[in-house]
C-alpha cells in the first residue's frame, strides 16, 4: 500500500517499490516540480537514483514556461562548462595578489597551515552546501530562500556583497587593461628610470637612478611630495604604477579628478562584461574554456622564468619554511579564515547562482571537491611564482623578503612587471601575462555580475525572461555600474578601492556564512537537507560534513567574528591611516549588506501578520487591576460590614442602596465605592 508523507519540502506518495511520485508544494518552490525518482538496483546490488528526465523536461520546464508565458530557465551546455565556470569564478586576481600578500604578511609558510585547516573545516563544507542547495532549488540566491522567507535577507546580503565586489573588481581589471595597452611597444615603459614620471628614488636593474633632478612633473600629475628625495628606493615598475597609471595623490582627502585613460579602460571592461553576459550562461559557458585554462599556461611559464632569477631560492624558502611562532598570533588564524571566504567566493551568492543551472542529478559533491582543490592549489602555485620574484627583488635591494613591494593589487602591478622586464622579448611576455591577468579577472567578474543579474531575474521572471526586456535591464545595470566605478579611477581612487576591498571582504562574508549555516542546518533542518542531497546524488552526506555544518563551521566562523572585532584595526594604505570620515565610510560599506538581514526579517514579519500579533499583545489583559479578582467578593463583604455609623448617616440610604444593588466586578467595585464616597461628601 502507498504511504503518504510530508517532510516540509515535498508532498507526494512513496510507493512500496521505491518509486516516489513527485508532488508540488506551493509554499516552498512553486516554480520547481519534484520529478519522479526511482531506486534501481544495479548488477552489483548497489542502490542508484535516476530521474525521469523526459518527464522533467516536458512536464516540468514546459509547464512552468506555459504558466509564466516565458522561456524556461537556462541550463549549462555540459558538465565541463559548469566546472570551468566555477574554476574561473573561484580562481581570480585574488589568487595572484591577495593570497601571496597574506602569506608574506603572516610569516610566509606559517600561513599555509591555518589556511589548510580552515579550508577543511570551513571552506569545503560551505562550498559543498551552497552548490548543493543551489542545484536542488534551481533558483538564484534570492528566490532560493523560499525555503525560509524570513531569512531572505541573507539572499539580499549575498547579492549586495557580490555587486560591491563586481564594482571594484572591474576597476582592478581596468588597471590590467592599461598595462596590456602599455605593453605593445618595443621597450616596456617600466623597464628603466628615464621617464617623465620617475623620481630621484627610482633605481633600475643596473643600479642607475634617474638622470635629471628637476621634478616639477606638472604634465604627469606626480605630486610634489612624491618627488622629494627620501631614503627609500623604488623600482621603475613601482613608480610606473603609482605615478603614471594611478597618478596617486598623498591621501584620500586629495581626491583629484578622473583619470581618463583609466576611465576608458574601465568602460571597455564593462562593455566586455555586457557582451559576454548578453545571453547569460549560454555565452559564458563557452568563454570559460579560454578564460579558465589560459592562466595556467602563463603561470607555468612565469614560474620557470622566476626560479631562474638570482635570489629566487631566498623567496621560495621564505614562502615554504614556516615560522611556527607566528601561529601563536590570532591575526594569522583570523586572516586564514577570512581568506577562505574570499578565495572560494563563498557567501556571495555566486556558487548558488552558478549551480542553479545544473542538471538535478549532477554530482555536486564531486564538483565541489574538484573546484576547491584546484582553487587552493592555484593560490599556492601563484605564491611560488610571486615569491620567486620577491626573492630576486629583495636580493637586488639588499633587504628582507618581507620588506619588498606593496600589499594588495600593487603586488601584481609591481612584482610581476618587474619580472617581465627582465625576460627576453619582454614586450611579448608582458602582453601574454596581462592577457592572462585579464582572463583571470574577467573569469571572476562574469560570475559576480551574473549572480546579481540572475538573482533579480528570478525575482521577476515574467518580465526579465523576455529577451528584449532582459537585454535592456542588463544594459542599464552595467551602465550604472560603470558610473559608480568612476570615483575609483580618480587620483585618490585607489584609496577608495582599498576601503571597499577592506570592508566587503571581512565582516559581511563572515556574518552571512554564519547565518547561512544556522538557517540551513538548524532551521531548515539537516535531515531535510541530507534528503535533498540524496535525491540528487544518491547518497546522504557523511558524518564529517554534518558535524562541520551543524557545529564546527559555525563555531569557527563565530570565533573569527569575535577575534576580528577584538583585534579590529582601521584600514591603512602605504602605512598611512585614513581620516575619520573615511573610516566611517568603511563601516557603512561593511554594514550595508549586514543590515539587509534584520531589515528583511522585520519587514516580512510585520507584513505577514506579525504586526497584528504585536499590537494585540501590547493591549492590557482583562485581569489587569489594582487587586486580584478572587478578592472582589471579600472586598464587597468587608465594605458592607465595616461602614462607620456616622458615615452611614451621612450617606443616608444611598450607601445601603448602592452596596446592596450593585454587583461587584473588577471594574465596577472600585468605581461604585468612589461614587459612594463622592456623593456622601457632597451631601455634607
Amino acid at each position: 500500500m502507498p504511504k503518504s508523507f510530508e517532510n516540509g519540502y515535498e508532498k507526494g506518495t512513496c510507493l512500496d517499490n521505491g518509486v516516489v511520485d513527485g508532488g508540488e508544494n506551493p509554499y516552498l518552490f512553486p516554480e520547481v516540480q519534484v520529478v519522479e525518482v526511482k531506486e534501481i538496483n544495479g548488477a552489483n546490488g548497489d542502490s542508484q537514483y535516476e530521474t525521469n528526465s523526459q518527464e522533467s523536461d516536458e512536464s516540468g520546464s514546459n509547464d512552468i514556461a506555459t504558466d509564466l508565458n516565458e522561456k524556461p530557465r537556462a541550463a549549462w551546455g555540459g558538465q565541463m562548462e559548469f566546472i570551468l565556470t566555477m574554476v574561473g569564478y573561484a580562481v581570480g586576481l585574488g589568487n595572484v595578489w591577495r593570497f601571496p600578500y597574506l602569506c608574506y604578511k603572516n610569516g610566509g609558510g606559517a600561513f599555509l597551515l591555518p589556511y589548510t585547516l580552515m579550508l577543511a573545516a570551513v571552506g569545503l563544507p560551505l562550498f559543498y552546501m551552497e552548490v548543493g542547495i543551489g542545484q536542488f532549488a534551481s533558483l538564484g540566491p534570492l528566490s532560493m530562500w523560499r525555503m525560509n522567507p524570513l531569512l531572505k535577507g541573507l539572499g539580499y546580503a549575498m547579492v549586495i556583497v557580490s555587486w560591491l565586489i563586481g564594482l571594484y573588481y572591474n576597476v582592478v581589471i581596468s588597471h590590467v587593461l592599461y598595462f596590456l595597452y602599455a605593453s605593445f611597444t618595443t621597450e616596456l615603459p617600466w623597464a628603466s628610470c628615464g621617464n617623465d614620471w620617475n623620481t630621484i628614488n627610482c633605481r633600475d636593474a643596473n643600479a642607475k637612478t634617474v638622470a635629471n633632478n628637476t621634478f616639477s612633473n606638472t604634465t604627469t600629475g606626480v605630486p610634489a611630495a612624491m618627488s622629494l628625495h627620501t631614503n627609500t628606493t623604488r623600482t621603475p615598475s613601482e613608480e610606473f604604477y603609482r605615478y603614471h597609471v594611478l597618478q596617486q595623490t598623498d591621501s584620500i582627502d586629495d581626491f583629484g579628478t578622473i583619470q581618463w585613460h583609466l576611465a576608458l579602460t574601465l568602460f571597455i571592461a564593462w562593455v566586455v562584461v555586457f557582451l559576454v553576459l548578453l545571453k547569460g550562461i549560454k555565452t559564458l559557458g563557452k568563454v570559460v574554456y579560454f578564460t579558465a585554462t589560459f592562466p595556467y599556461v602563463m603561470l607555468t611559464v612565469l614560474f620557470i622564468r622566476g626560479v631562474t632569477l638570482p635570489g629566487a631560492s631566498v623567496g621560495i624558502e621564505y614562502y615554504l619554511k614556516p615560522n611556527f611562532e607566528r601561529l601563536l598570533d590570532p591575526h594569522v588564524w583570523s586572516d586564514a579564515a577570512t581568506q577562505i571566504f574570499y578565495s572560494l567566493s563563498a557567501c556571495t551568492g555566486g556558487l548558488i547562482a552558478m549551480s542553479s543551472y545544473n542538471k538535478f542529478n549532477n554530482n555536486c559533491f564531486r564538483d565541489s571537491l574538484i573546484v576547491c582543490f584546484v582553487n587552493c592549489g592555484t593560490s599556492v602555485f601563484a605564491g611560488l611564482v610571486i615569491f620567486s620574484v620577491l626573492g630576486f627583488m629583495a636580493t637586488e635591494k639588499g633587504v628582507d623578503v618581507s620588506k619588498v613591494a606593496d600589499g594588495g593589487p600593487g603586488l601584481a602591478f609591481v612584482v610581476y612587471p618587474e619580472a617581465l622586464s627582465r625576460m627576453p622579448i619582454a614586450p611579448m611576455w608582458s602582453v601574454f601575462f596581462f592577457i592572462m591577468m585579464a582572463t583571470l579577472g574577467f573569469g571572476s567578474e562574469f560570475s559576480y555580475v551574473e549572480t546579481f543579474l540572475c538573482a533579480i531575474g528570478d525575482e521577476f521572471p515574467q518580465f526579465l525572461r523576455i529577451r528584449k526586456n532582459n537585454i535592456i535591464f542588463r544594459a542599464v545595470m552595467l551602465g550604472s555600474a560603470f558610473l559608480l566605478g568612476l570615483p575609483m579611477v580618480c587620483n585618490g581612487g585607489i584609496y577608495l578601492l582599498n576601503i571597499v576591498d577592506f570592508s566587503v571582504g571581512g565582516f559581511p562574508l563572515l556574518v552571512v556564512g554564519l547565518l547561512e549555516l544556522v538557517g540551513i542546518s538548524w532551521i531548515y533542518g539537516m535531515d531535510k537537507y541530507s534528503e535533498n542531497v540524496q535525491m540528487m546524488i544518491g547518497s546522504r552526506p557523511g558524518k564529517y560534513w554534518i558535524i562541520c555544518w551543524k557545529f564546527l563551521s559555525p563555531f569557527i566562523i563565530a570565533l573569527t567574528i569575535i577575534l576580528n572585532i577584538a583585534m579590529y584595526k582601521e584600514p591603512t594604505m602605504d602605512d598611512k591611516k585614513y581620516p575619520a570620515w573615511a573610516n566611517s565610510l568603511a563601516w557603512l560599506i561593511s554594514m550595508f549588506p549586514i543590515v539587509a538581514i534584520p531589515a528583511w526579517f522585520l519587514y516580512k514579519y510585520c507584513t505577514v501578520g506579525g504586526f497584528e500579533v504585536l499590537r494585540e499583545n501590547m493591549k492590557p489583559l482583562p485581569s489587569f487591576g489594582p487587586v486580584k479578582e478572587k478578592r472582589y467578593a471579600e472586598m464587597e463583604a468587608e465594605i458592607k460590614n465595616h461602614f462607620n455609623p456616622a458615615f452611614t448617616r451621612l450617606m443616608g440610604s444611598q450607601v445601603s442602596n448602592t452596596t446592596s444593588s450593585t454587583e461587584f466586578s473588577p471594574q465596577s467595585s472600585t468605581l461604585n465605592l468612589i461614587k459612594s464616597r463622592s456623593s456622601g461628601e457632597s451631601n455634607v
